[in-house]
């Protein structure tokens, strides 16, 4: 048995009756890594010597008797730019690539605190900026179900881990679709809880407004496992609120729950076989006994050049702190180069450390924050934003959950968009609105098959699935993984996460 493939659920089962050790379970899993790691680079950094003692610790606990957590022994792996005290956190950037955390982000307190194993930081685009991997200052991440293509971002690192058995599971930051869009691109399931609901302390900012930290899993339930324990209010981060998460434990009835189809997220350009699975979900729902109703949200269709107005800006004020001086990259460590003033020191640094996208958001936040064109454009978004919260808010007096795809296309190649800024944008075009409302929403994977063949199994793996892809066992064309989003009211991540657990125990479609 591959102890690797095994979720949370089963392997807490499997080190709760001694199948197995804490400590043999990481070293297959370290193992893995060294082997795998060098071709797909889910991870920047493995943290060896640290996972083999929280193993360690794990198994003394179990040898004593001592009741552990569900989460206690499981290999884990964190997104670069959340900290750990310790450790190096590059967030994918130059600039920061000798910089150690001097402390735990509060997510990473709470895992080490229910005993988790953290194997090591996860690939990601500079600064989560990106929604492919290819930008890392490190070097792209590929998909493990083809390594051709791109593991979507900016949390790639962290859905080719899970995908790739790498980790049982891992954390991920979301902004405008950083967990889903990848989940979908590596057939995982990703968590954007509600803005709020998890704390932000210790994880490096990008856009404060939006960003939010996940899980990346197996299942629906490993997401709403981890949900669990990271989840509630936080006295380092003010925007952090008492809901702490818990998990119910009863059976959702999908009947009679009313799932809104919004008209405006079937649009032209959307890949022909992404929509065929999205109607095959949606009639399986139905089957199930879901009302299923369309609706409208009229300000989608701004949705993506609000976010490029509202990120840059908080982006620019953000990064505004990398000035080669107090920490990270800077020229006055490098005798080659010469700076006559201050602001050489400045120019030089960042010019160094900071990669073109990340440069780009930059110029445009400084723009749109500059005086004369704050009220035309930052402002103006603003009241948008507004608008796309009233049209979920409106949708949710009608329905309870709302279903959409989660990307337009599946996994493109590498190199495809990544001198085209705005075709790359676009590949968020699903996910934004939802980080611009602060809602929470899930990217379940439809189920991997071909409609000349048999249906793959759940549990098969990417490498499994590829292999009888092959050899015909699915039928001729190779399929990749295609995601649907389910997006629920504030707080109500436990509606979303049933609905998602009665898709893949109830569904015809499996």
């Amino acid at each position: 048995m591959d102890l690797t493939q095994l979720t949370i659920t089963q392997t807490h089962e499997g080190l709760k009756k001694k199948d197995f050790s804490v400590l043999e379970l990481t070293k297959i899993y370290l193992d893995k890594i060294q082997k795998e790691n060098k071709e797909i680079f889910a991870f920047l950094t493995v943290s060896a010597e640290l996972a083999l003692r929280q193993a360690k610790e794990v198994d003394e606990k179990i040898a004593k008797k001592e009741k552990i957590d569900v989460l206690a022994g499981v290999p884990c792996a964190l997104k670069d730019n959340i900290l750990v005290e310790g450790g190096n956190c590059t967030a994918g950037s130059k600039i920061l690539e000798n910089y150690i955390a001097p402390y735990d982000a509060t997510v990473t307190k709470k895992l080490k605190n229910r005993g988790a194993v953290i194997l090591g930081k996860t690939n990601l685009d500079e600064f989560a900026m990106g929604s492919s991997t290819e930008n890392s200052g490190f070097g792209p991440t590929k998909n493990p179900w083809d390594k051709t293509r791109v593991p979507g971002g900016s949390s790639g690192g962290s859905a080719a881990a899970v995908a790739s058995n790498m980790a049982c599971y891992a954390l991920g930051s979301d902004t405008g679709g950083s967990i889903r869009q990848p989940a979908s691109f590596c057939g995982v399931v990703g968590l954007k809880p509600t803005y709020g609901a998890i704390s932000r302390y210790g994880l490096i900012a990008m856009a404060s407004s939006l960003d939010q930290i996940g899980p990346i899993a197996k299942t629906v339930e490993d997401c709403e496992t981890v949900f669990e324990a990271i989840s509630g209010k936080d006295s380092f981060d003010s925007t952090s609120l008492d809901r702490k998460y818990k998990i119910q434990n009863t059976k959702y009835k999908i009947l009679n729950t009313k799932i809104g189809i919004p008209k405006e997220y079937f649009i032209r350009g959307m890949d022909s076989e992404v929509e065929k699975r999205i109607r095959g979900v949606i009639k399986n729902y139905q089957d199930m006994g879901a009302k299923i109703e369309e609706i409208s949200l009229p300000h989608t269709k701004y949705a993506l050049a609000t976010y490029y107005i509202i990120v840059p800006s908080e982006i620019s004020a953000n990064l505004a702190r990398y000035d080669g001086i107090k920490y990270g990259l800077s020229i006055t460590q490098n005798s080659k180069l010469k700076a006559q003033n201050l602001i050489d020191v400045y120019l030089q640094s960042r010019e160094k450390g900071f990669g073109d996208e990340v440069t780009r958001r930059i110029m445009l936040g400084t723009y749109t924050l500059s005086a004369g064109y704050y009220d035309a454009y930052y402002k103006r978004a603003q009241k948008v934003r507004t608008l796309i919260r009233k049209d979920f808010s409106d949708a949710f007096k009608k329905v309870d959950v709302i279903l959409t795809p989660t990307t337009p296309t599946t996994a493109f190649k590498l190199g495809e968009k990544v001198n085209d800024p705005l075709t790359m944008y676009l590949a968020d075009i699903f996910t934004i609105a939802v980080n611009l409302a602060g809602l929470p929403a899930i990217s379940v994977p439809c189920p991997v098959r071909n409609s000349n063949g048999p249906k793959a199994k759940e549990k098969d793996s990417p490498k499994n699935v590829k292999k009888k892809i092959s050899n015909g066992v699915y039928g001729k064309i190779k399929e990749l993984p295609i995601g649907f989003q389910i997006i629920g009211k504030p707080f109500e991540e436990n509606i979303i996460l049933e609905a998602g657990k009665a898709f893949k125990k109830l569904s015809s479609f499996k």
